[in-house]
């Protein structure tokens, strides 16, 4: 199984990981490898997750306050949004 993310997705994902590399130098990186580390336990368990929104389910990444929001698709996940726990859940609504 692979994943793909929503463009938009794609992109908040790469704003946090320079947000946190300029918050301390290697934070981001570090925040990349936990991001991608939530989304591989999601591409091999993709229904071990809480669904919150029809079909969308919430990975919960460590250390820092995110989630990675999916869907299970039958090529792989499709990632919606990289979400700040903070953030309204619904913002990432339109993304499919």
């Amino acid at each position: 199984m692979s994943f793909a993310f929503h463009p938009e997705a794609e992109a908040e994902f790469n704003a946090a990981i320079e947000y946190y590399e300029d918050v301390d130098p290697g934070l981001g990186y570090d925040f990349a490898i936990e991001v991608y580390s939530s989304i591989q336990r999601s591409v091999a368990f993709p229904k071990a997750w809480p669904v919150i929104e029809t079909e969308i389910r919430r990975s919960l990444v460590r250390r820092f306050p995110y989630g990675v929001l999916y869907s299970e698709e039958k090529e792989g996940i499709y990632i919606v949004a990289v979400m700040h726990l903070h953030c309204q859940p619904d913002y990432c609504k339109h993304r499919k």
